[in-house]
């Protein structure tokens, strides 16, 4: 596949045009470069029959696991061989830096390279009941896994329930994001060089309210897998419990990190740029809270600050510390709810606005003085905007902590060992980081708790979110 101007679904093995359009713009600069088929009601149906009739062939969930294991490597080398030639394509429509494009197409074949390796490990378990009764659970294959993709990481988070999925034998329709669709297409590519059975892989991109809806409504899934909004989550949500639909959830956050004086500061403001500065705050992890003890709060506040103008803003060519937000509807958002932060009483300490030049840029923004009753405290901007507040009691900064409806991830810093623990048992998320934001990786569960979802992506605990556990009771003749 060679890039070009107009890109198609994957449906069934061939890739297929559609009478509509969606216009696909650079966020360095916002202007349309490029379009993709608008998938309808009808196209996603025509998907859902191709991965219906890829589980019913057995193709995938008959054969030996180590042979899906031997499949998943090959596409993960696949991926690697692309990457290069990939990369720009997700820079452009993304805004990433050159640098983290190609990193996403990396972790994305970590990711088939880490379920290859638990393929063949989905193992069963024998449970005695006697002597007169063999007793035992085997694992099956959901079935149709259909997926819908955010557009702050398309690559990597579509490998992420792909690659899991296909390890246990599904096969999968994904929905990409109408923001950065083509990219993934480039999966795809690495899917059929490697030799996946036509059905199994489905990429299309469509509107939400109709392909999407289209997508989860449909009578002949069997698993729902979404990362995005909490409203689009609840109406997902709906719509699986007509049918009782398993679901996995992950549904955003609005992260803290508990500083303590014996915090290491050098640890902290390296955890600071790549916990809320990085893909320019666009994660759901992000740490866009930082709360921190009254005896350093400000000499914390005025480091981050410095810190925060240090960030260089440019095009993803650039090389610069803080690339563009992904869309204009993104960056007037997050201006929003800077404006906002402002009109109830955040101190603003640099940032907040627009740079006068060409994209969709928000500048590296600091608040300090956060009270939980602002906005800005409880809801999530998935922007580069940092939101600062004191504490001076340990039971104080864990209720600050966990005061918002989400629970994705929280952090603290600190070297008292004591305390630590203290504080990942009193830190309700789905999990905690100590003395360095985002630490963990593929092998290490995800997810959140309360607003922020259920279920879990990643490690070998994802697995069995793609598996049916079944009980076979044998008595024995006598």
């Amino acid at each position: 596949m060679t890039q070009k101007n107009h890109w198609l679904n994957f449906i069934n093995g061939q890739w297929l045009d559609s009478p509509q359009s969606i216009e696909v713009d650079d966020p360095a600069t916002g202007q349309v470069f490029a379009t993709i088929a608008c998938a309808d009601a009808e196209a996603v149906d025509q998907a859902v029959k191709a991965a219906r009739a890829c589980v019913d062939s057995g193709v995938l969930s008959d054969c030996r696991p180590v042979e899906r294991a031997a499949l998943l490597q090959g596409i993960a080398q696949e991926i690697r061989n692309l990457t290069d030639e990939a990369a720009p394509l997700l820079m452009q429509e993304n805004g990433k830096s050159l640098a983290d494009a190609k990193e996403e197409f990396v972790m994305a074949a970590k990711y088939f390279e880490y379920y290859a390796g638990m393929a063949d490990k989905i193992e069963g378990k024998s449970i005695p009941l006697g002597k007169d009764y063999v007793d035992f659970t085997v694992y099956e294959p959901v079935g149709i896994s259909a997926q819908i993709v955010p557009w702050n990481f398309p690559v990597d988070i579509c490998a992420r329930s792909l690659a899991p999925a296909l390890a246990a034998g599904n096969a999968v329709v994904v929905k990409s994001p109408e923001i950065s669709p083509l990219a993934m297409t480039w999966l795809v590519t690495a899917c059929q060089r490697a030799g996946l059975p036509e059905g199994a892989f489905n990429l299309l991109c469509g509107y939400g309210h109709e392909a999407g809806a289209a997508l989860v409504a449909h009578d002949d899934i069997d698993q729902i897998v979404f990362t995005g909004s909490v409203p689009t989550g609840k109406a997902i949500l709906h719509s699986a419990a007509e049918r009782a639909i398993p679901s996995v959830m992950e549904l955003g956050g609005k992260s803290a990190a508990v500083v303590f004086p014996d915090a290491d500061m050098d640890q902290l403001l390296s955890s600071v740029k790549w916990g809320i500065f990085f893909n320019a705050g666009q994660v759901c992890s992000a740490m866009s809270r930082l709360l921190v003890h009254r005896d350093i709060y400000a000499e914390v506040v005025e480091r981050v600050t410095e810190l925060a103008k240090s960030q260089q803003l440019g095009a993803a060519v650039e090389g610069a510390d803080l690339t563009p937000v992904a869309s204009g509807k993104q960056q007037q958002q997050v201006l929003a709810m800077c404006d906002q932060a402002v009109a109830e009483g955040a101190r603003l300490l640099t940032g907040g606005q627009a740079p006068e030049r060409d994209g969709y840029f928000v500048e590296a923004t600091v608040f300090a003085d956060v009270m939980p009753e602002m906005s800005i405290f409880r809801d999530e901007v998935f922007g580069p905007v940092i939101a600062i507040t004191p504490f001076d009691t340990e039971e104080e900064a864990w209720a600050l902590a966990n005061g918002t409806d989400f629970g994705l991830v929280a952090g603290v810093f600190t070297h008292d060992l004591t305390r630590t623990m203290r504080a990942t048992r009193a830190l309700k998320a789905g999990q905690v980081f100590v003395n360095e934001w985002y630490a963990g990786g593929i092998e290490t569960p995800f997810g959140g708790i309360k607003l922020s979802g259920f279920g879990r992506e990643k490690g070998q605990e994802a697995l069995y979110s793609y598996v049916n556990t079944k009980n076979i009771a044998i008595r024995v003749s006598k």
